[in-house]
């Protein structure tokens, strides 16, 4: 059982079980063990804390052996976002190859068995699944962590998912309420916006989250975006219009929500991490992120204390936050009472975890042989015009083909490039070497695009990877659409080029 320090009172307890903060190393320190005995319930893991299996499955028992109750939540999408494989790509395909894939059994097993991975580690929380519907294909942070554009097709895969996970004993946080696909800008860094009437609103970015909610997701996780039909003043995660009319009242959910991360951009340069947190508090939200960005005891400290200040105040009623704290108690005796008996920290990448993943990968794959197609039978020159990545999917985790492409065809070179020179830079490169030209949502790149015209203007037997959300018509010798830059994925694209 789990030992409160004496001396801490209620409310400061209360005001640090609602935090969800992360913290930096492979082994937690020592001011994080101490908080966890004076009420902290939760901690976020980030990529900077994984190592291997066998690590983090020794950091959550070191966790809990401080408190054996500790929710310990990541950010693990699978895909082209990956904690858990952050130095080596994920094993499985993420949300839009298995939307297009659309075989809802396969998007189920995929989530089991990456919850599975999860639970052996002792991870029990999991920030996960997008259900966001990509209805703008130049949105700039959700893109293939979406299952796809149409809404039905986005719920039954968001319910699926949710099932999966949870049947692993691993809690779903559906994200990001009230969905976040029609934006074009990054909540990272700005304020985004949706204008969407209302009607819109029910008949598309709710219909996901309705479907998440009848499946039993454990967890929902708010937007740091405006949307001025439900509420013109406050973005989605300071609301209460729509985080307790709307998602509590009207859509009857009743487990535990959590905002999305307090010092992004959104919140942090306009409310303040700590101003933002007490409204979140007050607004319906019973659970705080904060800690991919700072990682500290400090901001640990500042956000329970502007919480017990508004408290005392009267800005913020007792009730609300001892009712967050309950909630978030609550999830973690559900996890508790749910999580399988760990296996193995190895096993964590077993065989059949890749298998399903490589399988759904494959399946994802869409192939459209041009009319210079030949096959690819030495080693090629792969060219990779490589965009900003969003803070999201983080810039640490590799992505292409280069490397499975080496495993198949030894000798193969690569080369990354980016800029308006980028096409011409990538042809002296190559040389005489068959060139793949490996791009990653080209539509919304002019300079990606131009590359690709230089390339296959001067070589058109150029084999061209589309690792984002295709838009453009297949431009090639040979188009594979991926449909996301998972490791497998990669190495499904790797295998059709090579004719494996």
């Amino acid at each position: 059982m789990t030992t409160i320090a004496s001396g801490t009172d209620t409310l400061t307890r209360d005001a640090l079980a609602v935090l969800q903060p992360g913290f930096t190393g492979t082994s937690a320190p020592s001011w994080l063990l101490r908080r966890l005995g004076e009420g902290l319930a939760s901690v976020g893991l980030f990529g900077r804390n994984i190592a291997t299996p066998a690590q983090v499955a020794a950091l959550t028992a070191q966790l809990r052996a401080e408190r054996d109750d500790v929710l310990v939540a990541i950010d693990e999408e699978g895909g082209d976002v990956t904690r858990l494989e952050v130095r080596t790509g994920s094993s499985f395909p993420g949300n839009h190859a298995l939307g297009a894939v659309d075989d809802t059994a396969l998007t189920e097993a995929v989530a089991h068995e990456l919850g599975r991975r999860l639970a052996a580690c002792g991870v029990n929380l999991n920030w996960a699944p997008s259900a966001d519907i990509n209805s703008n294909v130049d949105n700039p942070v959700i893109g293939v962590r979406s299952f796809g554009a149409d809404t039905s097709l986005v719920a039954r895969h968001t319910a699926a998912y949710v099932s999966g996970l949870q049947s692993a004993g691993v809690a779903a946080c559906t994200k990001h309420f009230p969905g976040h696909g029609d934006t074009a800008v990054d909540s990272h860094h700005a304020m985004p916006r949706i204008d969407a009437e209302l009607s819109v609103l029910e008949s598309r970015e709710l219909v996901p989250f309705r479907a998440a909610i009848e499946a039993g997701t454990r967890a929902v996780m708010s937007a740091h975006i405006l949307v001025p039909a439900l509420d013109p003043v406050h973005p989605a995660t300071l609301s209460r219009r729509i985080l307790t009319g709307l998602l509590r009242e009207e859509l009857g959910y009743d487990g535990l929500i959590v905002t999305d991360g307090m010092e992004m951009q959104a919140i942090s340069a306009t409310y303040g991490i700590e101003r933002g947190s007490v409204l979140a508090i007050a607004a319906g939200a019973d659970a705080i992120c904060v800690g991919g960005g700072l990682s500290d005891e400090p901001t640990v400290l500042r956000l329970r204390d502007a919480l017990v200040a508004a408290v005392r105040s009267g800005e913020l009623p007792e009730e609300r936050l001892a009712d967050a704290a309950a909630r978030v108690r609550a999830l973690a005796a559900w996890t508790a009472s749910t999580q399988p008996t760990p296996s193995t920290p190895s096993s964590a990448g077993s065989d059949a975890g890749t298998d399903v993943g490589l399988v759904a990968a494959r399946r994802a794959l869409k192939v459209t042989r041009g009319a210079h197609f030949a096959p690819v039978t030495e080693a090629p020159y792969v060219a990779a015009f490589t965009p900003v990545a969003n803070i999201a999917v983080g810039d640490e985790t590799p992505w292409g083909v280069a490397a499975e492409l080496r495993r198949l065809l030894p000798g193969t070179e690569t080369g990354s490039f980016t800029g308006e020179r980028a096409g011409a830079e990538a042809l002296a490169a190559a040389g005489s070497r068959r060139v793949v030209a490996v791009v990653r949502d080209a539509h919304r790149h002019t300079w990606m695009a131009e590359a690709l015209d230089i390339l296959l203007t001067a070589r058109p037997d150029t084999v061209v990877v589309e690792m984002g959300v295709p838009q453009s018509p297949p431009r090639g010798a040979l188009h594979i659409a991926t449909h996301g830059a998972a490791r497998v994925c990669g190495l499904a694209a790797a295998e059709a080029i090579a004719g494996a």
